[in-house]
């Protein structure tokens, strides 16, 4: 029996949808043999303990009645802190695994994960280094490039971005350097629209990328279990609001108060062989690549037939995926566990002095000849 940590919420666009997955979590896990507790991180960057049970309505304009903010240390004792007011001292939580059901900005960008790894706690999903470049679609392009695996042409966008640096033509569509998959997403006719974007749109302060826009292209998913062995889903084609969005947008996605688990789509997608097998290979290639770790979602772009384009990946997916995993079907119970398992059995970190001897700090002479 482990002690389990579901930590949830985050400062991000995707704050609410990340409560949703998280209490999804905290429920899949209460009848099994672990102790589970649930950390909540307020959109001011507070943690807080909660009691088991809370709804989702209890977050809609505040905090759930009787919570207990924590504070994380590292250095001597690492961890999650409760208590310490009135000269008392506070009382380290006894967490053996965190399940992080983050979603978009620091919980799925790396900034996270690092900090876990400095105080000692094991956690599920991608490690820093597979979570920043996951994060990074600019980045996760050029991997693709690397790895000989059909991508739409990508660029950063600046202020600074010429005409001739673009090597397709419009409409364009904008994302989010450093964002999730549909949030801050814009199409625009020409580049100038595109660079004042940069101005108006919040989500674009941070970075950009501008690609060509495709409305001939349709979205495709599938979702990658690492743990116990690598386990593809089926592959699932989500439909686009009726009103005929250009794009899949936050709330094609996100319906009905359940993450993706209610949103519209085509389970299995009725595909060619070609697309379908391609899908499995591109998969299947990142995994190392990315490094992928828990339950990740690959988003792809195809026209169904002879067309296919991974877009990007989301690295910890909107209820984790859970919906997907009806070919081999996987109870979510089970892939809790196995997210657990994975976070215990499985380190994202390992530092290493090896190599600082003192060789070079005994050779150096004084400082203060350095300084000439």
């Amino acid at each position: 029996m482990a002690n389990v940590a579901v930590l949830f919420g985050g400062i991000s666009p995707e704050h609410d949808i990340s409560i949703l997955t998280g209490l999804q979590a905290e429920r899949g896990l209460l009848n099994s043999i672990h102790k589970v507790s649930s950390i909540y991180w307020s959109k001011g960057g507070d943690f807080f303990l909660l009691p088991n049970g809370c709804e989702a309505s209890s977050f809609a304009s505040g905090l759930p009645a009787k919570v207990e903010k924590l504070t994380i240390h590292l250095g001597d004792s690492p961890g999650f802190y409760q208590g310490g007011k009135s000269f008392s001292k506070p009382k380290k939580l006894e967490i053996d695994v965190v399940l992080n059901a983050l979603h978009g900005g620091p919980g799925e960008d790396g900034s996270l994960q690092a900090l876990l790894n400095l105080a000692g706690i094991k956690y599920s999903g991608p490690g820093a280094l597979g979570a920043s470049l996951g994060m990074d679609k600019l980045a996760f392009a050029g991997l693709c490039a690397n790895l000989g695996i059909a991508h739409l042409d990508r660029h950063l966008l600046s202020h600074t971005t010429q005409p001739q640096t673009i090597t397709f033509g419009s409409p364009f569509i904008l994302k989010p350097r450093y964002g999730g998959s549909s949030i801050g997403i814009d199409v625009v006719s020409d580049l100038e629209t595109a660079k004042a974007r940069l101005r108006t749109n919040v989500h674009l302060k941070l970075g950009a990328v501008i690609e060509p826009f495709r409305s001939d292209l349709f979205d495709l998913q599938i979702a990658v279990k690492t743990f116990p062995k690598l386990v593809l889903s089926a592959i699932e084609r989500p439909l686009r609001d009726k009103s005929g969005g250009e794009f899949l947008t936050y709330k094609d996605k996100y319906v009905g108060g359940t993450g993706m688990v209610e949103a519209p789509r085509e389970l299995p997608a009725k595909l060619s062989d070609v697309i379908r097998e391609s899908i499995y290979n591109y998969a299947n290639r990142l995994v190392d690549a990315v490094p992928l770790r828990g339950i990740t979602r690959i988003d792809f772009l195809s026209n169904g037939v002879d067309e296919l384009y991974v877009n990007e990946i989301n690295t910890i997916p909107g209820s984790l995926s859970k919906y997907l995993f009806i070919e081999p079907m996987i109870p979510f119970e089970n892939l809790l566990l196995d997210l657990i398992a994975e976070a215990t059995e499985v380190s994202t970190f390992a530092p290493t002095t090896a190599g600082a001897d003192g060789s070079a700090l005994s050779s150096a002479g004084t400082i203060a000849s350095k300084l000439g």
